[in-house]
């Protein structure tokens, strides 16, 4: 696994708490919501293409 991934990882998780904070205290929980979710569905994008690999190298290994 890269080290990039989790610095994307992590980058993404402090950019959305900022913005959940900022869109919280101006009354848009809504919008701060919306957010967090765009958020989660991103990195379990970036992680859904990882295990995919993951699985082709077992696969490989494997020989199935």
């Amino acid at each position: 696994m890269e080290i990039d991934l989790l610095f994307k990882i992590a980058a993404i998780g402090i950019l959305v708490a900022v913005l959940y904070q900022v869109l919280v205290r101006a009354g848009r929980e809504d919008q701060a919501m919306m957010t967090t979710l765009a958020g989660l569905i991103i990195v379990l994008s970036l992680v859904i293409k990882e295990v995919s690999g993951l699985f082709n190298s077992v696969r490989t290994m494997f020989n199935l």
